[in-house]
């Protein structure tokens, strides 16, 4: 039986005197594109960064590949966070380079994924050009091939296409869907519902920190009774009432 490489159990989080999650219990299987959805302050990042270590859970446990993350065992996981985190004076290679390196590649395999990344997303003009000096599309580009770098076996992408021209963007969503089906588990963090329609096998609608909808699209879809996940996210965000769906 496989295995997931992502577990939550019963993950709570209070930061101060504020429950930021609460009892959350999802998994996200080898080979999956997992949609994790939710309005800004519904605890998505609080969870990821918890995921990653960042954060102690104030109780449950959040493993990758069977164990909490740790330095150690970070490499397995590439992120793409929301806010972009590049060296805005370096030169683009070498800024790919270097990440590379820190995830523990040779130099030479670094600077040959790094090439022929550039290549593929047709940036390979900017090769020598510093971060700084791209466009915010551009740099997203960059920011995804240093995430992909290593072959992780988890990939978190936080809003990927956001800012991109619909050119770029479904070149972006061409990569994350090539990385799937060579078994790469990726977490797609989105408000943009026609990209979980298209990309995602299972989905988890989170609001107050709590799992409000958990399963297969299809699954979710007969729950609420309605052909469209944007739809089922609206009617979730509506309700009052804090009772939890079936997780």
């Amino acid at each position: 039986m496989t295995k997931p490489i992502v577990a939550v159990k019963n993950f709570s989080l209070t930061i101060g005197d504020k429950e930021i999650v609460k009892e959350l219990n999802f998994e996200v299987m080898p080979g999956e594109i997992f949609a994790f959805l939710g309005s800004n302050g519904s605890g998505k990042t609080s969870t990821v960064r918890s995921l990653l270590g960042i954060y102690q859970p104030t109780s449950g446990t959040l493993h990758v590949n069977g164990k909490t993350l740790s330095p150690e065992t970070a490499s397995i996981v590439g992120y793409l966070p929301e806010e972009r985190g590049l060296y805005t004076r370096s030169k683009v290679l070498d800024t790919m380079i270097y990440f590379g390196e820190l995830k523990g590649m040779t130099r030479d395999a670094a600077r040959d994924f790094s090439v022929s990344f550039l290549e593929r997303v047709e940036l390979s003009d900017k090769a020598n050009t510093k971060i700084k000096k791209l466009s915010g599309g551009q740099q997203q580009k960059i920011q995804l091939g240093v995430a992909i770098m290593g072959n992780p076996k988890l990939l978190v992408l936080d809003e990927p296409t956001k800012g991109l021209d619909p050119v770029n963007r479904k070149l972006l969503l061409d990569i994350v869907d090539q990385l799937q089906k060579e078994g790469t588990a990726v977490i797609y963090i989105t408000h943009l519902m026609e990209e979980v329609e298209r990309l995602a096998h299972r989905l988890l609608i989170l609001k107050d920190g709590t799992a409000r909808a958990y399963g297969t699209v299809a699954e979710v879809k007969k729950e609420f009774k309605s052909k469209s996940i944007e739809d089922i996210f609206v009617q979730i965000y509506k309700e009052k009432s804090h009772e939890v769906t079936h997780v």
